[in-house]
């Protein structure tokens, strides 16, 4: 498995390698959440909502 090979190869002990890893995921959630977010809210078809009323009846 891939976690336990990045574990094995962090450098430190197990706080260290634990505080290397929480500053990964949040690098990781702050280049998802400024970088590949933002482009693919533009990319992908999120707000391209049609709602029909397909029995004819007309809407209050």
């Amino acid at each position: 498995m891939i976690y336990p090979w990045i574990w094995r190869n962090l450098p430190g002990n197990t706080w260290v390698r634990a505080a290397i890893s929480l500053v990964a995921f949040l690098i990781m959630v702050l280049f998802l959440f400024t970088v590949v977010f933002p482009w693919a809210e533009g990319v992908l078809p999120f707000l391209d909502v049609t709602v029909s009323n397909s029995q004819g009846a007309a809407a209050p």
